[in-house]
């Protein structure tokens, strides 16, 4: 077990009368000029943008607004809202959204008080000093960055997309009504569910064998969700399922998942270069991915998939064929993955078979030009990258 910090500041507004809340709670967290950022049209179709507004106004908090956040959220909607905050004084930013427009909302409060290019940071060139304070309205459960540390942000020179992480960019506090996710299309939804256990699988497939609790609760979220998806999509306006999902999103990507073990990130990292260049989802993407790196990677620790595969997929345990029990786990994940509408490959999520090209130039992009490693589980060399897209292919 590694010694770990537990840190999750955000105060969490969660039930159907929350957003009533959100002057109050700008206020409270020091807010007198807020930038509300928000994506496309589901915040104005839904009524929703025009009530957090009215909220604001009523509790006299002065706001500007920028919308326009799309899936894998741009550097340049960032560098727009940067030169917004500035010009209008804003000192706090409401992301009224999922999570790119929470993640573009964190890049905009590290941008806004420096001179810095906020992209070197993500580059890791440069360190923020400080940033503004933020808070959100949930409306897309998923990516967790109501309640991470985390940024993730696609530089459109260069289909780049790179995450950055600092717990200055926790958020203040998020607003969770599940009512707001009645609307969300089946496919956004599964999507979403995928994302939020990759969060907690990145965590679990860790050679750190010892901490039961931490294990106890990564397979409880992993088996919620998996049983509450089925129940949305069959009724999407299910409150209590609604719910698990809306809460399981932020348990599993605000740490609680990982005390004590170490993470891997290394399906991310893959999947980022597929978004990068293909503006797939995000949650799509990684089941696309997933399959082929836990085939490359399971006998690192087969007894870990052993325990997946029973523990979170149902798979009876063959004792005496640990490795037959462990792809039967990797199977039943295709199998959940098909059955809620997700690919399990990559030519099922784009339509096509990519080129040898395609996957030279993700594998640069995932090494950094073939100068860094990704994963802990198995520490992946460009080689093993590589492989994994020819698997996923």
């Amino acid at each position: 077990m590694k010694d770990f910090n537990y840190y999750a500041p955000t105060e969490v507004v969660f039930g159907e009368q929350s957003e009533e809340q959100v002057a109050t709670l700008v206020k409270r967290y020091g807010g007198k000029k807020v930038l509300v950022h928000y994506g496309g049209q589901s915040a104005v179709k839904s009524g929703l943008l025009d009530k957090v507004c009215g909220l604001l106004k009523e509790g006299g908090v002065a706001y500007v607004t920028l919308g326009g956040v799309v899936p894998n959220p741009r550097l340049s909607k960032v560098h727009e809202g940067i030169e917004l905050c500035r010009k209008e004084g804003v000192d706090f930013i409401l992301a009224v959204g999922g999570g790119s427009v929470i993640d573009s909302g964190k890049a905009i409060a590290m941008g806004a008080v420096t001179d810095k290019e906020v992209w070197d940071f993500y580059l890791g060139k440069a360190q923020p000093e400080a940033s503004l304070p933020l808070a959100s309205v949930l409306t897309i459960p998923a990516a967790g960055s109501e309640m991470s540390e985390s940024t993730v942000i696609t530089n459109e020179d260069g289909d780049v997309k790179l995450g950055y992480s600092n717990d200055m960019l926790r958020p203040k506090f998020a607003i969770m009504n599940p009512k707001r996710t009645f609307t969300l299309p089946p496919y956004q939804t599964a999507a979403g569910v995928t994302d939020m256990m990759m969060h907690t699988m990145e965590r679990y497939f860790s050679h750190d064998d010892d901490m039961t609790l931490t294990d106890e609760i990564a397979e409880a979220v992993l088996r919620t969700m998996k049983d509450c998806v089925f129940a949305v999509l069959k009724d999407p306006e299910d409150y209590r399922n609604r719910a698990q999902i809306m809460w399981g999103g932020s348990v599993a990507h605000n740490g609680l998942t990982g005390c004590g073990l170490s993470d891997d990130w290394a399906t991310h990292q893959l999947e980022h270069e597929l978004s990068g260049m293909f503006d797939v989802t995000h949650g799509a993407g990684l089941a696309a991915v997933w399959p082929s790196w836990a085939r490359y990677v399971y006998r690192e620790n087969v007894s870990r998939f052993v325990k997946f595969a029973v523990n979170v997929m149902g798979v009876t345990n063959d004792y005496t064929d640990p490795e037959g029990t462990a792809i039967k786990g990797i199977e039943a994940m295709e199998r959940f993955y098909h059955a809620i509408g997700m690919p399990i490959n990559i030519r099922e999520l784009i339509g096509r078979e990519i080129t040898d090209d395609e996957i030279k130039e993700m594998v640069r992009k995932c090494s950094r030009n073939h100068t860094k490693t990704q994963g802990c589980f198995k520490v992946l060399k460009a080689e093993d990258m590589e492989a994994i897209y020819k698997m996923a292919r």
